[in-house]
């Protein structure tokens, strides 16, 4: 009888680790329901973490960032303690007739947001933009012409030495990406007055060519629903009585109906308006500064805002034009530094007491002009006293609201 022919080793290990991997089955499987469950939800959560860092890095890889180190940002020798608690950010809006905002523009639009860090309370103050300040190096000039001469960070230099403030970031945007976020969020709430209408319409146009959009004529006073177009167009109307001190007045009141529509929005809407406004929108601002402030943004108010200098006057000035004089700058730091952080008797900085100096040396000794004392604090409805009473006057000049 043959001999039995011997297998092979290696084979008869493999067959039999087949034979324990059936015995005992996949380590899944073993699991209790209870374990299993556990697995499957964490492997989702995993999914979702992934997908989510991956989602939110490509939305703000849409950003215009600048970095601009806070160890070249212009600030005053203040006192200890002075802004505590607070974080200050310029918010610029360019005049640029083209898509876009960058240096060689000047800043239609200023604006102080001051945050307390406690409360989430934010005020807003307008600096006028033909307010004549120190615009760098010891030149006078208006204070609109600082971003179009050195771009975002001579401005919020500019806003420092003039104003005893420690800004470091900033956040351009132009009308045209102000108008799509309105379109987005359905419109805002506006009350517009019978002398605002006419002027509001007539610059429409101007704005939809720039935003892209159709230009749909406002055919009524009163509150009312105003799309992207009509909103910024009204927000930049400075041919009232008043001037531009009624229009930061709109710029503010805008803004804020724009927060308050913004704060109710679902997921969809801020999802698109981040896709469409992100290109438009330069920042010095991180992409994880920017989530970590999106993150609360539903809880932060609105407090009350002014616009700056507080007292002042006007005038035209050689080479200069039409600019806005503090009356004085010094004493105007005093009451910005008491609305914003409540501090009574503040001692401006040598660096605005010298400015200030300089100023009355340029235009001499002025007396702040009731006519230019447009607002409060706490006016909130800025357009209950804009034009009630008055129609648009022949002698009045037509200005352009660029």
């Amino acid at each position: 009888m043959a001999k039995k022919e011997a297998g092979n080793p290696r084979r008869t290990r493999t067959a039999r680790s087949r034979r324990r991997r059936r015995k005992r089955g996949n380590w899944f499987l073993r699991l209790s329901i209870g374990k299993k469950v556990a697995v499957c939800l964490l492997g989702v959560l995993i999914c979702l973490i992934a997908s989510g860092v991956i989602y939110v890095s490509a939305k703000l890889n849409k950003l215009n960032t600048e970095d601009i180190p806070k160890k070249n940002i212009a600030v005053n020798d203040l006192e200890e303690g002075v802004g505590e608690g607070f974080t200050n950010f310029a918010l610029f809006g360019s005049d640029s007739r083209a898509a876009g905002a960058d240096e060689g523009t000047r800043t239609d639009c200023i604006i102080v947001a001051s945050l307390n860090n406690k409360t989430r309370e934010v005020k807003m103050v307008s600096v006028y933009r033909d307010s004549l300040l120190d615009i760098g190096e010891g030149t006078l000039n208006k204070c609109n012409g600082a971003y179009s001469h050195g771009g975002a960070k001579q401005a919020i230099d500019m806003l420092n030495t003039n104003l005893d403030l420690e800004i470091e970031d900033y956040v351009t945007v132009d009308f045209a990406a102000i108008s799509d976020v309105i379109d987005l969020l359905g419109g805002v709430e506006i009350e517009v007055s019978e002398v605002e209408l006419p002027y509001l319409n007539k610059f429409l146009g101007e704005t939809a060519q720039v935003a892209g959009k159709k230009a749909n004529p406002v055919t009524k006073a009163g509150m009312q629903t105003l799309d992207g177009v009509q909103a910024t167009t009204y927000a930049r109307i400075r041919s009232t009585k008043g001037g531009d001190f009624k229009r930061a007045e709109r710029q503010r009141y805008v803004i804020e109906k724009m927060v308050e529509k913004a704060l109710k929005a679902d997921l969809a809407t801020i999802n698109k308006i981040i896709d469409v406004v992100l290109p438009k929108i330069k920042t010095s601002l991180s992409a994880t500064e920017i989530l970590n402030y999106a993150k609360s943004f539903n809880k932060y108010t609105l407090g009350d805002n002014i616009g700056f200098p507080i007292e002042k006057t006007t005038d035209t000035l050689p080479g200069l034009g039409s600019v806005v004089i503090p009356v004085t700058l010094e004493s105007n730091v005093v009451q910005l530094h008491e609305f914003l952080y409540g501090e009574e008797d503040y001692q401006p900085s040598s660096k605005v007491q010298s400015i200030s100096s300089k100023l009355q040396k340029k235009v001499g000794k002025r007396v702040a002009d009731p006519e230019t004392q447009w607002e409060s604090p706490s006016d909130k409805k800025v357009t209950e006293s804009v034009g009630k009473t008055e129609e648009p006057a022949e002698t009045q000049p037509d200005v352009q609201i660029n």
